[in-house]
């Protein structure tokens, strides 16, 4: 009895044992991943110091590249083009014939105009040299004379008529699209266009500028601009219109016309900067890294680093100069920004500041 006694105090004291050491032994592996998911939690950033500086006011702004002039040249006259005399692609001039529409009967119609003119001219001069005799009444001859004018209006429409058989172009430009081939059927409404003209020699680009940026323009002011399709050239601009009124989103218009280069490399529809240079003009300010900003400048929000931590402040942004943003309210000097790895960040996150 006393041996069993024993034998079950033995197992019991072995259980006790067992149980201590894995308790121990969890213990110990609990506080090993509590230091491993602490070190993982904080997130690896790049940092940047708020600080006041002399920033020159340059700035740029982006806008499409519009053609000085274009043109859909519509039909005015019913008829049937016999002939197109220009292709897509072709330099074209004021005054260069196009097309050529049929003129039978436009030719017909000013024959018989013609016949009438004279014929109306005849019976003036013969009513004419009958007044001074005594012949016929002076209301005679004032019938006759208003029959000469009338013939001769209608003279001169029926010679235009022949004129707009051969349709020209009234603008300096190139063929971007031809709509009529030869057999096409005019039918003399606006709406039967038979070209698209544009003018590249020169073009125009508009962009858009706040109130702080719009008050040191001036019309006549020279501009470089860019093309983002030719990043090594530089076009020379000059404004031409700044908007006296600013548009819904508190911007003001602002239009530049560039000449274009020997061989026309500035297209319609191309994307382009223009570089506005403050000279010599600049202002103390304080700024950060336009890439600070949590997703956008306009979100106004950034992280900063505060004990080890990430905190996230919402300040209010000034003036855009590059790739730096002015700070007007919210930051102070000597803040730590972080300016990479913020889409991983919240609010009290734990940070790692790399090199």
């Amino acid at each position: 009895m006393k041996k069993n006694i024993v034998t079950i105090a033995v197992i019991l004291v072995a259980l006790v044992l067992i149980a201590f050491t894995l308790n121990k032994n969890k213990k110990e592996n609990d506080e090993k991943t509590a230091l491993v998911a602490e070190k993982n939690a904080s997130v690896s950033v790049k940092v940047n110091t708020v600080k006041t500086e002399e920033v020159a006011l340059n700035f740029v702004a982006n806008g499409n590249f519009e053609p000085i002039q274009e043109l859909s040249f519509s039909a005015e006259k019913s008829g049937k083009v016999i002939s197109v005399l220009v292709k897509e692609g072709d330099h074209v001039s004021v005054g260069q014939t196009l097309a050529i529409v049929r003129s039978d009967v436009v030719s017909v119609n000013a024959q018989t105009a013609e016949a009438n003119y004279q014929n109306a001219l005849s019976d003036y001069n013969r009513y004419d040299n009958a007044f001074k005799t005594g012949g016929i009444t002076k209301q005679q001859l004032d019938q006759a004379k208003l029959a000469l004018t009338n013939a001769k209006a209608n003279l001169k429409q029926a010679q235009i008529s022949v004129g707009d058989t051969r349709l020209k172009s009234s603008i300096n430009g190139i063929i971007n699209k031809k709509y009529i081939e030869p057999g096409f059927i005019l039918t003399g409404t606006p709406s039967t266009t038979m070209f698209d003209i544009v003018n590249v020699s020169k073009l125009k680009l508009k962009v858009t500028v706040n109130e702080s940026q719009v008050a040191g323009l001036k019309v006549g002011n020279n501009i470089n601009v860019t093309a983002s399709v030719y990043p090594d050239k530089t076009f020379t601009g000059k404004i031409t219109f700044i908007a006296p009124k600013a548009d819904s989103t508190l911007n003001f218009p602002v239009e530049i016309e560039i000449t274009n280069n020997a061989s026309n490399d500035l297209k319609a529809g191309m994307y382009g900067t223009a570089n506005f240079d403050s000279k010599n003009q600049k202002q103390s300010m304080m700024v950060v890294p336009r890439n600070a900003f949590v997703g956008s400048v306009s979100s106004n929000q950034i992280f900063v680093v505060e004990n080890g931590t990430a905190k996230l402040k919402t300040v209010t942004s000034g003036k855009i100069l590059g790739d730096q943003v002015e700070i007007v309210n919210g930051l102070t000097n000597g803040e730590t920004v972080i300016i990479t790895g913020q889409i991983n960040l919240q609010d009290g996150s734990k940070v790692d500041i790399i090199k």
